[in-house]
Order: C-alpha cells, then structure tokens, then sequence
C-alpha cells in the first residue's frame, strides 16, 4: 500500500523539550539533543520511500525541501496525535506516524511499516518503555480512538492494542526500540547507534559519562 510518512515532534527550545534529561544537561544541552534526535529522525524518513512526508509540528522549525509542514493541534497528546492522522489524511493512503525520541530509525523499519499496510489495517512499534515509538493506519480516521487512550504511560501500548483490537482491526507488530527520554537511555541509544548526529551529540555533551573528551 502507498503510504505517506508523518514525524510529530516540537520545536527543540530550551526548556521546553527534553526536560527529563535534566540534570545531567542543561535545558540548552537538551535542546541540541532533541534537535539532534529530530535531524536523525527526518534523515531518516527523508530517505524511505513515501507518498509524501509531513511535519506535524508544534513551534516553528524547518522541514527538509520537499516536506509539507502542519501545526499540531488538540490538548493532550492523544488528541494531537488524533488531528495529525485526520489534517493531513489523503483519500486511499495509509498514515504511518513516528515522533523524534527514536533517532536510531531507519529506512528499512519505515519501509517495513508501510508495506504492513498491505495485509493488516495498522502496525505498531512498541517502545521500551511501554509506550509506542511507530503507528501506521491503513485508515487514517481510525486514529480517532487515540483521544482517549492515556498516553505516555507504562500501558500504553498495550491500551491503544486493545483499542485498535475493539475496533476489529488487524494489527501487527514491529521490533520494540527504545525511545530516548532521559540520560540513561540518551547513552544506551548513542553507544548501539553511535552514527549520526544525535550519538556525536551526546559524546559532546555527556563526555563524563561516555568518557568521551570535548
């Protein structure tokens, strides 16, 4: 199935992402961590195969050439995730959503999601922590049940499964990653993904810790 791409993710300002990683970092260090992870992140989709790829952002932030940009909207994440499949739905194209806490993601892993779409109506990629870091929807108006499944929580993969499930949907899984929230996982993504921006990043800011040097 053609599948279009969407990154959900906030501007990297200090103090207003990546508050978990604080201490050890400075809200200025979270930010170049966060704006690292998103670069990684659009790198990434940038180069999977897509009928087209969306920003949905919340603050002001360039999208690579070639992207279109919509504002977040909704209060509570689930009703932001909600209004990101429904505003940039186009007829007959699955939605395949990923945020910015996962910059070890690849092309392969994206592409996987979308052809999913061919034989199941959704795919999901658990998170470490319990929640999801992908879901594809062969349907975006199915997203609507998002709103009301508690986000960020130990449960919540396995709640928005049982909503998916009640709705009839056929779902399927993909590998579990681990999404980057605090320091410990920051140093545990950077040293298994050492490329790219995001692990450079932490080696720059974290130099105690990697026993790395500036």
């Amino acid at each position: 199935m053609s599948a279009q791409l969407l990154v959900i993710a906030k501007a990297p300002v200090p103090g207003r992402v990546k508050t978990r990683l604080c201490p050890p970092c400075t809200p200025r260090q979270a930010a170049d961590l966060a704006a690292a992870a998103l670069a990684d992140t659009l790198d990434a989709v940038t180069d999977a195969p897509a009928r087209r790829r969306v920003l949905v952002l919340d603050g002001d932030h360039p999208a690579p050439d070639g992207w279109t940009t919509l504002p977040q909207r909704g209060v509570g994440l689930g009703q932001r995730l909600t209004n990101a499949f429904a505003d940039s739905a186009l007829p007959g194209v699955g939605s395949v959503l990923v945020g910015m806490d996962t910059p070890q993601l690849t092309p392969p892993l994206l592409a996987a999601a979308a052809r999913a779409l061919d034989a199941v109506d959704a795919t999901i990629g658990p998170a470490d922590d319990g929640g999801w870091w992908l879901l594809a929807l062969r349907d975006p108006r199915h997203a609507a049940i998002l709103s009301e499944v508690p986000m960020s929580t130990p449960d919540t993969c396995a709640a928005t499964l049982d909503a998916l499930h009640r709705l009839g949907l056929r779902v399927t899984r993909l590998q579990s990653l681990r999404d980057v929230d605090t320091a410990t996982d920051a140093l545990a993504v950077a040293a298994a993904h050492p490329h790219g921006r995001f692990a450079a990043t932490v080696r720059a800011h974290l130099p105690v810790l990697t026993g790395a040097t500036r």
